[in-house]
């Protein structure tokens, strides 16, 4: 398989952690961040909206959207549960990584550590924040009750909503007034599987 990556992406790093966690080989091809000139030549008829992650499978088929690629690669694996309900609260927690997470914190982090021009965040920076704050207190009340974000052992929903939660505190959100997010980030990376950001 050969991913679409880049090293300091969240969206990246989780396909990242699903295929270190499936022990599944694969070729990696870097893709800038901020430059997006000339996608078209490498991403086009890989991801139709010439983002990444992408991933090409052995066979030649292509597969976008971080939490599609990460979805797929953890069918067949104990990352799924075998309970319906559970199943459907890992989806649950997917989309909300997608529809509520990602869309905060991580464009936060963007705008305070990546991004060539900061300053073009600045209008839209405390709402992002507030928005932030309110996802955290989302998980915090969750993981509060519970070990994991669906039934009782880790799943897919953990991995694709680890890369950004634990990328809080260098965005400027304070992990440490979210006690229990901050003690699944390290049950997260506890997992014997798990593999850092830089790996």
């Amino acid at each position: 398989m050969l991913l679409y990556d880049n090293p300091q992406s969240g969206n990246c790093y989780k396909v990242r952690l699903v295929l270190a966690h499936r022990g599944l080989g694969y070729e990696r091809r870097t893709v800038g961040i901020a430059d997006k000139s000339g996608r078209d030549g490498v991403l086009g008829g890989v991801h139709p909206s010439l983002r990444i992650p992408a991933l090409v499978l052995d066979d030649g088929r292509t597969l976008a959207e971080s939490n599609a690629i990460a979805w797929y690669l953890a069918q067949g694996s104990d990352l799924v549960p075998d309970d319906a309900f559970d199943h459907a609260r890992m989806l649950q927690w997917m989309f909300f990584e997608q529809y509520e997470h990602e869309p905060s914190l991580a464009v936060v982090r963007y705008a305070r550590v990546t991004a060539p021009d900061p300053g073009a965040f600045a209008d839209r920076l405390p709402a992002l924040i507030a928005r932030g704050d309110d996802v955290l207190s989302v998980m915090q009340r969750h993981l509060d009750a519970h070990p994991y974000m669906a039934g009782d052992r880790l799943s897919v929903a953990d991995l694709v909503l680890y890369p950004n939660t634990h990328f809080a505190d260098e965005a400027g959100f304070r992990l440490a007034d979210y006690p229990a997010v901050a003690a699944w980030v390290e049950r997260v990376a506890s997992h014997p599987r798990h593999v850092p950001l830089t790996a």
